[in-house]
């Protein structure tokens, strides 16, 4: 089956506890590679995430990043600047014994003064279990986005498979049109060989046997059934992959390699300017065809 390496996902999962988000980036890649973003927090989880990933991709770059954002209220916390406030009481005690002010610092006195009191907020200690709670979320999170992944990389696969369906379907007609053409140059051959024997040969005593074995190898060495054969071969071949379960990029990769390694042998052993032109027609789909298949996984 044919799946794309490429797709994104993104999305949130949250409950009373905590709001996990994850986004999920793959790109072409010769082998897999996963790279991780997570918060210090659940860096003794980077090994079952990562196992995640591999489970659900088989080739391609897979960057994973995931935010949790606690949910639980923070605590309010007030705390006194003695040393300030020590030094402003001697202060005002000075003046009120030299009749400047009278009476005492009251509460609001303080919260007027802000070197007196500091306001903090101190995170709240978390609640039993909490932790392996959380570690569940982001586990489902991360799950359910290489899920969304799949669909998106399996949904661009369909496409890819129409376009190489198609491409190999022309393939499939270029090859018969060589095969048809290069039997055609090969009468052509031993025709102007004949010819040509005959003419060079005049009223000469000759081995006629001799000349048609060495016309007939001559004629052979342009012979390409076999490499046609196994072009047909090879265009099965690519059918039963890319029909199968199993990521096939690679394999198909290496298939095209092959046909292209005919197709070049058929360049140079056939004769005819309609089989040259068939040629290089096959071998600038054969690499419009590689392109693709550098998407597939």
């Amino acid at each position: 089956m044919i799946t794309s390496m490429t797709g994104f996902a993104a999305l949130t999962r949250e409950d009373p506890r905590a709001t996990v988000s994850v986004t999920v980036r793959a790109v072409n890649h010769r082998f897999l590679d996963v790279q991780l973003r997570l918060p210090q927090s659940l860096a003794d989880r980077e090994a079952r995430l990562r196992a995640l990933v591999q489970q659900a991709v088989a080739r391609g770059r897979v960057e994973l990043g995931v935010s949790v954002q606690l949910r639980q209220a923070a605590i309010p916390q007030v705390e006194l600047n003695e040393a300030f406030v020590t030094a402003l009481e001697a202060a005002l005690e000075r003046a009120r014994l030299r009749g400047v002010i009278a009476g005492h610092l009251t509460p609001g006195d303080l919260l007027r003064l802000p070197h007196a009191l500091s306001i903090r907020e101190q995170p709240a200690l978390p609640e039993e279990g909490a932790g392996e709670a959380i570690a569940a979320l982001v586990d489902q999170a991360v799950a359910d986005a290489l899920a969304e992944l799949g669909r998106m990389r399996t949904h661009e696969g369909r496409h890819l498979q129409q376009d190489l369906d198609t491409r190999k379907q022309g393939l499939a007609g270029l090859i018969e049109q060589i095969a048809d053409a290069a039997a055609s140059g090969q009468q052509g051959l031993q025709q102007r060989l004949a010819t040509r024997v005959s003419e060079l040969t005049g009223d000469l005593a000759l081995d006629r046997a001799a000349v048609a074995q060495e016309i007939v190898r001559l004629v052979g060495r342009s012979d390409i059934s076999e490499e046609v054969t196994r072009f047909r071969a090879h265009l099965g071949h690519w059918s039963a992959l890319t029909s199968a379960v199993e990521p096939c990029g690679r394999k198909l990769d290496f298939l095209l390699q092959e046909m292209n390694r005919e197709i070049n042998t058929i360049g140079s052993k056939a004769d005819g300017n309609a089989v040259s032109e068939l040629v290089v027609t096959a071998k600038a789909e054969l690499e419009r065809m590689r392109e693709q298949v550098q998407n597939v996984e």
